[in-house]
């Protein structure tokens, strides 16, 4: 056999000519997934270069399905092989996996009318990420590691500054007619610096700016001030004792409580019984103050595409709305469970079924000021940083170690650690008594600061 590489300037020709190939290979349906990128990483650590990275990957992932009197027979195979031979072993390896496989009543694609796309710049790519000289990147990871260990004497140490860059390009093809493609780059600027306490302790903190252009970038002076300032407030850190009091949640922190939210009304969680949420649409699962949406559409957002992971076009479902859970989210083989329609929330790797995705998820922002919320805490916890994995969706039962600041009469006294604190989800988002105005998206999920009554602190 030929072992000439394939043409691969035109990737939809390729991923076209894949799901031809498998067709007449004895595939009912395919889908071909092509994905090409570049990224670089360096971390300077005490002004040094510790580590540089730059890579390039290029990688297929094919979906057959075999139509059987019950269903499809489904397999899938990847390779980084571009060449002649490595098409067609992709391609005789899914069709002989597949064979083999199980009969499934819910496997297929979707109908060919709901296939489609968004049109127009998403703004999702932007060329001056990879616009820097290598010896630019280097400096702005080292300008943040600076103004870290510049802020106070007390920090002497650091675990590094950051610079990341990366641009991808991803394309899908059907056999049901659906071609798309798109790309999208990403860039980034981190500090970690180390600090030590009175009496010889050392914290650590971080913090970072996230783009998908180096023109949206915080300087790196603002980001080591920023990293060496969250750092700082946690030297002299205190237990505090056990006891019920109000939690108010850092936006960086309360975005995981939403991101538990999406995990509990994915569909493959609904359709397992898996979730607390499992046969509660409609119900109020929240205070009236919350609205959670997952949007798609957004432009330039880091959970935005035109399409989603099989090729339906991207979309803006409200999950919740005014506390009451209004959709699940579906891909179409979870939709299909449950009687339902995909709302595209489908993802994907290379190889394997589609999963089920997030876009841009967030809780609708409030209209009080941060700090009004915390002036309004006569005693509680302000917490910074969450530890573990202590969350059950089946039950709702919420355990996590954290660590943070102590309020008192509306006040960040003093920092607390070695806590942890407890609740049930259904209770929590029930409890959810302020939602901040500040709502920043630093990723594709992202929440303002969250005030929540009547959850346990575990101390001393």
């Amino acid at each position: 056999m030929s072992t000439v590489a394939l043409p691969t300037a035109d990737l939809q020709s390729l991923a076209a000519d894949i799901v031809s190939r498998a067709l007449k290979a004895g595939a009912s349906d395919a889908e071909v997934t092509i994905r090409e990128g570049d990224e670089f990483s360096t971390t300077v650590r005490m002004g040094e270069v510790e580590t540089l990275k730059e890579s390039g990957s290029r990688g297929m992932g094919l979906r057959v399905l075999i139509a059987t009197p019950n269903g499809h027979r489904v397999a899938s195979t990847s390779s980084s092989d571009f060449s002649t031979d490595g098409v067609e072993h992709l391609v005789s390896g899914a069709i002989a996996l597949a064979h083999v496989t199980s009969e499934d009543p819910f496997a297929g694609l979707a109908d060919a009318s709901e296939f489609g796309k968004l049109e127009g710049d998403l703004k999702l790519y932007d060329e001056d990420v990879y616009s820097l000289p290598t010896a630019e990147r280097i400096e702005y990871a080292r300008r943040a590691e600076a103004a870290a260990l510049a802020s106070d004497s007390r920090i002497t140490n650091s675990d590094g500054g950051n610079f990341d860059a990366y641009t991808g390009r991803k394309v899908f093809a059907n056999s049901r007619g659906f071609t798309g493609e798109y790309r999208a780059s990403s860039c980034s600027i981190s500090a970690t610096p180390i600090a030590i306490g009175k009496n010889g302790e050392m914290q650590r903190d971080y913090w970072y700016t996230y783009a998908r252009s180096l023109k949206k970038l915080d300087t790196p002076e603002s980001v080591g001030a920023e990293a060496a300032r969250r750092t700082l407030r946690r030297l002299d850190a205190r237990r505090v004792k056990t006891q019920q009091t109000p939690i108010v949640f850092a936006p960086e922190i309360a975005r995981s409580l939403i991101g538990s939210i999406f995990e509990a009304a994915s569909g493959d969680a609904i359709y397992r019984g898996a979730s607390f949420l499992a046969g509660r649409l409609g119900e109020k699962i929240a205070d009236s103050s919350v609205t959670v949406i997952d949007d798609h559409t957004i432009i330039g957002g880091f959970g935005t595409s035109p399409f989603d992971g099989e090729g339906l076009p991207s979309r803006r479902t409200v999950v919740v709305e005014r506390g009451v859970l209004t959709n699940y989210l579906l891909n179409t083989y979870t939709a299909r469970k449950l009687g339902m329609k995909s709302t595209s929330n489908a993802s994907r790797g290379l190889a394997g079924n589609p999963g089920t995705g997030a876009g841009n998820l967030f809780l609708v922002a409030g209209s009080t000021p941060p700090e009004e919320i915390l002036s309004g805490v006569q005693s509680g916890l302000y917490v910074t940083e969450l530890l573990g994995q202590g969350v059950n969706l089946v039950t709702g039962d919420y355990s996590r170690g954290a660590s943070g600041l102590w309020v008192e009469n509306g006040q960040l006294t003093y920092p607390v650690q070695e806590i942890t604190i407890a609740g049930n989800l259904q209770q929590m988002f029930q409890n959810i008594t302020a939602i901040g105005d500040d709502l920043v998206f630093r990723g594709a999920v992202a929440s303002p600061t969250l005030r929540i009554d009547g959850m346990t602190i575990a101390g001393e």
